[in-house]
């Protein structure tokens, strides 16, 4: 099945808002919580903040994933890029996270990045974990018990990273 890759819009925030409050009602991978990701503050984290670049990935003319990419820090680490990502429940385990991964990877080369770093992959993220690694991430830092998963209790946290 063909996937596309494209910039999003303020058009289609309102499926990301969506499938994104399920993944934080789900409360497996991300830290932030439904009642501080407010619909304007995520419009901000995945769309409207400077500097951020979000695009999305359609499968079967449905939103299968997107991503938001931007910088790690400000000023003189700025040359480090972070990236968020969502693949929709529905259209897991179809290689959406690797495509979205590798355009992440390109653009941020395009865009200047030096690196990209990730601060908070969830240990227990099995298939995060495995992804990341095969695109030449490495964990280089762990974050002990640094996230309450909903149903493990309190788990360990990576920092990945890889030069771009």
């Amino acid at each position: 099945m063909s996937t596309k890759l494209r910039k999003a819009n303020l058009e289609d925030f309102e499926v990301i808002y969506d499938v994104f409050t399920r993944v934080l009602e789900d409360g497996k991978t991300y830290s932030y919580t439904l009642e501080e990701m407010t619909p304007e503050r995520s419009l901000a984290y995945w769309i409207s903040a400077p500097e951020t670049h979000c695009f999305i990935i359609e499968r079967k003319n449905e939103i299968a994933g997107f991503y938001a990419l931007r910088p790690n820090r400000t000023g003189r680490a700025k040359h480090v890029a972070n990236a968020s990502f969502i693949v929709h429940p529905d259209h897991r385990g179809k290689g959406i996270g690797r495509k979205m991964g590798k355009h992440a990877l390109k653009t941020a080369r395009k865009l200047g990045y030096k690196a990209m770093q990730f601060n908070f992959v969830v240990s227990i993220n099995e298939a995060a974990v495995i992804l990341w690694k095969s695109l030449g991430f490495e964990i280089v830092g762990t974050l002990p018990k640094g996230f309450r998963h909903a149903s493990k209790g309190l788990v360990d946290v990576y920092i990945m990273h890889r030069f771009l």
